[in-house]
């Protein structure tokens, strides 16, 4: 695990293995997923652990970051195989813990599955 943004964080996994435009595909007032073509369609991010390859498209996308968590519609933390500009800068904004993951770690995270973040302890 490498740690982009450090915090503490706990919550329900909500993973997707396919990638998020945080700008085209997120409601930045209530953090539901809003394309129809994606897994994750009309669900809320809200209070889980995002679990993602990683974030797509414009680096606006980090204002919609800050946006979710201003509503308090954001997930606790994020986790990503990747992490770009837009979701990093994103986190830094809205102070979300934000790790890489291995393979291994990422494989290892489950859809519905409660788990708790220490990014100063350095473990999944």
């Amino acid at each position: 695990m490498k740690v982009i943004v450090a915090g503490k964080a706990s919550g329900r996994i909500l993973k997707t293995n396919i990638p998020i435009n945080f700008l085209g595909t997120v409601d930045k007032n209530t953090g539901i997923i809003n394309d129809p073509k994606h897994d994750l369609y009309n669900i809320s991010m809200k209070d889980s652990i995002l679990v993602f390859p990683n974030g797509v498209g414009s680096s606006v996308g980090a204002y919609t970051i800050y946006s979710i968590k201003s509503h308090n519609s954001a997930p606790t933390a994020m986790i990503c195989k990747k992490v770009d500009l837009t979701v990093a800068s994103g986190c830094a904004l809205a102070n979300i813990p934000l790790v890489i993951a291995t393979e291994q770690e990422y494989e290892k995270l489950h859809l519905g599955k409660e788990i708790s973040l220490d990014t100063s302890s350095g473990v999944l």
